[in-house]
């Protein structure tokens, strides 16, 4: 079972935002499915929260039973003083602003879910996860705890032409950018996605966790087919091997196209084994060994080899782990 509680907050009275009721929307649905329409998380949208009760009580019910993953996202108003990080509800005052991070991190820390993931795109949001302790921040997130915000505990949020930038990002990496070649996006990927999208002089992400494993937080189509990634192991007997290919390979290389052929001629087995390496070679697990493109590889006899990531995915089917 997967959950998750998507929340918005834009109408405040004194600082209205005009972003973060959009973003939850956008969130909440690209979570919802995955790019074929297959059923994905549970979500319940909840957009402009007047109270803190009730933000702390949807959060608590978020949270509450078990399954395998609880995901909670906020974009809001966010604020920070000496005893803490807070989510911002309408209802704020100067002594009470709203629901705490620690109570936040405190319920996804008791919650039975194999996996709680903690999304806020607010100021100051990497806050979360910090108690001072003797003027020292240290980080108490339980095991299957993930929290990934949109910047540091000193930083602002920022919200350009009605969506958050942060969200902006997670969105793109939800839809696809963030995907690993057999097409599963997880909290470290799309942590690894805005990261690079946003420089040293930009608000930068902040990424927390305590788990054994990266879960699947949205699949998408892989470029290419499982089933032609799991061949390399059939084309190359080890990682370090190279394949050797000759002008049989190309199927262009025929007496039935008007061009000059060599020998030995297109063979359907090496064509269909050809077409393969090539689709592996435009998602990075092959590469030519001695030429620019595989075309020159196959006419030339030269070969081809795993890259770095081919040879991690060669041990993963190796292992039938894929």
């Amino acid at each position: 079972m997967k959950k998750a509680l998507i929340v918005g907050i834009d109408d405040y009275s004194q600082c209205p935002l005009y972003g973060c009721c959009n973003d939850a929307k956008a969130v909440a649905n690209i979570l919802r499915a995955d790019d074929k329409g297959n059923p994905n998380f549970s979500v319940k949208l909840e957009e402009n929260i007047e109270t803190k009760a009730k933000l702390k009580n949807l959060i608590k019910d978020c949270f509450s039973g078990d399954g395998d993953i609880a995901l909670f996202y906020y974009s809001g108003h966010g604020h920070i003083d000496e005893l803490g990080g807070y989510l911002v509800t309408p209802d704020y005052s100067m002594d009470d602003p709203g629901v705490s991070l620690q109570d936040v991190l405190s319920m996804a820390n008791m919650s039975k879910f194999k996996n709680r993931i903690i999304i806020l795109d607010s100021c100051f949001s990497g806050f979360m996860g910090n108690i001072s302790t003797e003027g020292q921040n240290t980080a108490v997130i339980n095991e299957g705890v993930t929290i990934l915000t949109a910047s540091r505990s000193s930083e602002t949020s920022i919200e350009v032409n009605g969506h958050g930038v942060f969200t902006a990002l997670l969105l793109e990496a939800l839809n696809g950018g963030a995907a690993d070649i057999t097409g599963h996006i997880t909290p470290g990927g799309i942590y690894a996605f805005i990261d690079k999208a946003l420089g040293p002089w930009d608000q930068r992400p902040v990424f927390k966790t305590n788990v054994t494993r990266f879960v699947s937080v949205r699949k998408i189509t892989p470029q290419v087919d499982l089933s032609i990634i799991r061949k390399i192991g059939e084309y190359f007997t080890s990682p370090d091997d190279k394949l050797r290919l000759d002008p049989s390979y190309e199927f262009t290389n025929t007496t039935q196209r008007k061009h000059e052929v060599v020998e030995p001629y297109a063979n359907p087995d090496n064509v269909a084994v050809f077409s393969d390496l090539q689709k592996l070679e435009g998602i990075g697990i092959v590469v030519p060994v001695d030429e620019a493109h595989m075309y020159f590889a196959a006419m030339n006899s030269k070969s081809c080899e795993l890259t770095a990531i081919g040879k991690q995915y060669w041990r993963l089917v190796k292992e039938n782990m894929i």
